[in-house]
This record gives C-alpha cells, structure tokens and sequence, in this order.
C-alpha cells in the first residue's frame, strides 16, 4: 500500500519500472527458451566439438620424426577422456594424403571409409557406428611445415548426457544471473527515477504556491531534465500573459471605477439640490446619459474580450461599411462631416457581422469626433485591408501608442466619451486575427485594418 501510495498508476516513475520488470522478465525467458532450444538441438554440440577438436589440436604430441603420436597429457588433463575401453568418444590424426597416423583406442575400425570425415578441411561432420549416431569435427594443424587433420568424434548420447547434467546447471545459472540483475539494477532504476524526477516535483510544488499574491513568480528550469525544460519554459510565459491580463483587468477596474465616480457625484448634488427646491433636469439627464455610455461600452468591452461570443461567417465588407456609415450619418451633419465609403472589387472577410459593424462604426465615430467642419472622413476597401481616415489634427508621435489604451482620450474630440472606442476595436481585431493601427495622414489620422485572410 506504502508503494502504490508513492507510485499512483499513472506515475512516470512506476510505468518505467514496469517496463523495466517487463523487460527482464522477458529477457530471462528468451534466455531459458534459446538455452533448451540449443541444447536440445545438434548445433550446440556440432559448435562444442568444434571448439573441443580446436582446443585439442594443440595438445597433439609428435615424435622425433615430427609424426603425431597422440595427446601431451602433461598439457591437457582430459586426455584420458579419449583413450581407454569406452568406445563414447575417440580421436584420429591424418597426413594431407588422407592416411591414418595416430588413432585413439576405438581403433580405426571405428571410423567409417566414406562420408564427409574423407574431406581433409575444417568442418563437421555426422556419422552412424554401431546403431548409434557419432558427431565430428576435423581441425587441421600445422606441425615443422606439415599439414595434419585432427578428427574428433563423440556419441549424441555422451552429449545428451553431458547436456542434461549442463542444462539445470545453466537455467540455474540464469536465473541467478538474472535475480541478481533484477534486483541490482531495478534497484539503480528506482534510485535515478527518484533523483530525476525530483526536479520536477520542486517545480510541481511550485506552481501549486503561486497564486493572486504571488502571480508574478516562474518556474526555475536549472535543474529541470532538458526533455522537461520546453514546458516549464512555456508554463512560464503562460503565467506571463496570465498576468499581463490580470494587470490590465485590475487598471480596468480602476479606471472604471474612477470614470463612474465623477457622474454619481454630480447626480448626487443635482438630488441635493431638488431637495433644496432647485433642479436641473438636463444636467441630470446628461450625466445619466454619461453613465449609461460608459455602462454600454463597459459591457461591449467584455464581450468584445471573449471569442466564445463571435459567429463567423463570409460577410461583404464594403456592405458593413456602409451600414455603419448611414447608422452616423446624422451625428456626421451634425459636426458638418461629410462620410465617404469607396470600395475597389467585392470585398469579402471570415468575420462576424455585429462585432466587424461594431469596430467599423466606432472607427468612425472616433473620425467623426476629431474632424473639422467641413471636411470628410473616408472609408477605402480593397483586399485585405480597410482605411478610415480623418483631416483632423491628429495626434502627436508620441501619443499613436496610447490610441488604443482604454480610457485614453485625446484632448480635442468633441464629446466627453468613455475612451472605450478604440479599445473595443482593438479586441475586436485581435479576436478575429487582425491587425488594427494607427499612423499620421499628414493631414489627419489614418487606421489601418489588416486582414491576412481576405477574399
């Protein structure tokens, strides 16, 4: 229980080790199975005598005539394994003309005279004598210039004798190795998991800290595995942008407030003085209708923040253009500004209606606002990209930044706004994949709307 508690089921940590108990597991029986597959099999002990006959051949001892005579038993203690009355195992050795020189106690009736044991080159060979089956290996050596062939034979019953004995043996063997290696290195592997991991547990309980009071804090990634650092690095630059936005909702709010604030008061000195036995019902109703502005916008503001309340579809632009255009045309007599709309082809966006009506209404509204009597505000569609331009004074350099900050008004508009429209469009913009900005028209002000996917 104290394991699965440090190790839930979808722990990094424990499916490695699973993978890891998976593969040892796995790789001990292939083990076993290809250790009983050999040995059950004849290429093991063709391999074997192969070896053996290899190892024997330097144990050949010759005489003073350089003629091979036998084994040195000085030099190789299983010499008498091949000479003595069993007739399980036995040796010969051959001059390059094939002749017999040397032969074990079997005697040379034991060979047979044809078969593959005639060819006088390394290499196995299989052969019956009396009902049982013999396997062989010839291995040639080199003794004062001369060639000789060493041929040694064993019974496949001496072998299978000698495999029974090996094989518990060798499982054993096995199963040890891998029970010590099971636990030496499943071991090592909980120990680095734990140290690797550990980094990001810190970083875990990190970011379980940060909150409102602590949201300018990051993630450290020096000790973070490289494979891990992309994520934490990327986590952090959410958190970043978390916070921009909360910074910029809490100045929302401020400046909210510090808007709202001036009109109460001023409608409550206007109650006070009807108390008094004096009103003055246009001021009242003016700043009511100041608050009720600051409200519209406020609420359009919010919702032009949140993409879930956008509906895309193929709209003609050069057609919201002129509705918003009609929608102005009375405040547009008013100020003595004559509106303009020119568009070059069928102009069609991905967009939604309300909100692109929206940001080209207060585009000129704004316009309207800072144009002098008698001039005109204009509208060019072409493409991808939507003007409308004032002959006003403009603004300063310096100031084209501030365009867009929310409840930054310019000192020569006509009316007392919220300092909300611009703002509005610029989210509106930004919903929509857009690129809203301002530049000096020389004279006047020119916006400039982007669209990198239009029609």
């Amino acid at each position: 229980m104290r394991f699965a508690k440090l190790m839930p089921l979808n722990s990094i940590s424990l499916k490695v080790l699973l993978a890891y108990v998976a593969g040892m597991v796995l790789s001990i029986t292939l083990l076993v199975i290809a250790a009983v597959v050999v040995v059950k099999s004849d290429v093991l002990a063709r391999m074997e005598l192969a070896n053996a006959a290899e190892g024997l051949s330097d144990n050949v001892a010759f005489d003073s005539s350089g003629r091979p005579v036998g084994f040195d038993s000085s030099l190789d203690d299983r010499a008498w394994l091949y000479e003595g009355p069993q007739r399980e195992t036995a040796y010969r050795i051959l001059d390059d003309a094939g002749n017999v020189v040397a032969f074990s106690s079997a005697g040379e009736a034991f060979w047979p005279a044809d078969g593959d044991l005639l060819r006088l080159a390394r290499g196995n060979f299989t052969f019956e004598h009396e009902g049982n089956t013999f396997y062989g290996a010839t291995e040639p050596l080199v003794h004062d210039g001369r060639t000789w062939y060493l041929q040694f034979a064993a019974s496949a019953r001496f072998m299978d004798i000698l495999h029974k004995v090996a094989l518990p043996r060798m499982v054993a063997g096995i199963m040890v190795f891998g029970i010590v290696l099971f636990f030496a290195f499943g071991l090592c592997a909980y120990v680095t998991l734990r140290y690797t991991l550990k980094p990001l547990r810190d970083v875990s309980e990190s970011a379980a800290a940060i909150s409102l009071r602590s949201i300018d804090a990051r993630l450290q990634t020096e000790a973070v595995p490289a494979e891990i650092a992309p994520l934490v690095d990327s986590f952090n630059r959410a958190l970043e942008r978390l916070e921009r936005g909360y910074r910029v909702q809490q100045e929302f709010l401020g400046n909210a407030a510090h808007e709202l604030k001036t009109p109460l008061a001023l409608i409550r000195a206007q109650i006070e003085l009807i108390e008094d036995g004096q009103s003055d019902r246009a001021s009242l109703l003016s700043d009511v209708e100041y608050m009720t502005r600051q409200v519209q916008q406020l609420l359009l503001l919010a919702e032009a923040s949140e993409a879930h309340n956008y509906h895309f579809t193929t709209v003609r632009v050069q057609e919201i253009a002129h509705d918003a255009a009609s929608y102005l045309q009375r405040m547009a007599e008013s100020a003595d500004v004559h509106l303009a709309v020119r568009a070059i082809g069928d102009v069609k966006w991905k967009a939604d209606r309300a909100a692109c009506f929206t940001l080209l209404k207060n585009l000129l509204e704004n316009a309207i606002q800072h144009a002098p009597a008698q001039t005109s505000v204009s509208v060019e569609i072409q493409g991808d990209t939507v003007t409308v331009r004032d002959r006003g004074p403009g603004v300063d350099t310096a100031q084209l930044s501030l365009l867009f900050e929310r409840f930054w008004r310019a000192a020569h508009r006509r009316d007392h706004g919220a300092g909300l429209g611009l703002a509005i469009c610029q989210e509106i913009a930004l919903a929509h994949g857009w690129r809203l900005t301002a530049e000096q028209a020389e004279p006047g002000l020119r916006f400039r709307l982007s669209n990198g996917e239009g029609e």
